[in-house]
């Protein structure tokens, strides 16, 4: 009998855009706080940390124009943390501004060092940009680099973009399919 982990490695490799198909890396603690959270006062953290919960219920409601304003306080009374940059780009990004938003994704790649969840975010939705900007060698530079940090959906973008290995997924998914169903081949 396949165990659970069994099944999700199956399912991340013969659908490999499906949010199920996400594996965790084994080394990976979801459970982990960013980095970044340290060097801040609590209590303007949270503060912070209220306004972007705000911005992003702006932008999912489409209001996109709040959401930045929600995100401009933020970065405002905490410049230095990487999140509010991350997170202002995703909306200049749905307001189509997007040199506003490779401008702050830099930024919070800079800021976060590299490392941590907003760093993350901002490797994964840099390298969106840059895909379809038509810049593959850059946007598999940031996925990689999303990839290193865990990133389920940049491992998939990446395995999207070598031809070798879609072949080899299609393949094992066609073989996998006739072993569940023999009398589809046409022998019985």
């Amino acid at each position: 009998m396949a165990t659970a982990n069994d099944r999700a490695v199956l399912r991340a490799i013969l659908n490999p855009d499906s949010p199920l198909g996400d594996v965790p890396a084994p080394d990976q603690d979801q459970d982990t706080q960013e980095d970044e959270e340290e060097p801040f006062a609590p209590a303007l953290l949270e503060q912070v940390r209220d306004l972007e919960l705000q911005g992003v219920s702006a932008a999912e409601s489409g209001d996109v124009s709040v959401a930045l304003e929600r995100f401009g306080e933020a970065i405002r009374l905490l410049p230095e943390r990487a999140s509010g940059y991350n997170n202002r780009a995703q909306a200049l990004r749905l307001c189509g501004d997007v040199t506003g938003a490779l401008r702050d994704l830099d930024t919070a790649i800079r800021l976060s060092r590299g490392r941590g969840r907003a760093a993350c975010q901002s490797f994964v939705q840099r390298g969106l940009i840059h895909r379809l900007q038509g810049r593959q060698e850059d946007a598999r530079r940031d996925w990689e680099q999303a990839a290193r940090l865990g990133s389920p959906f940049a491992r998939r973008q990446l395995v999207l973009l070598n031809p070798y290995s879609a072949l080899c997924n299609q393949m094992l998914g066609q073989m996998l399919g006739r072993l569940r169903n023999p009398s589809g081949t046409g022998s019985e």
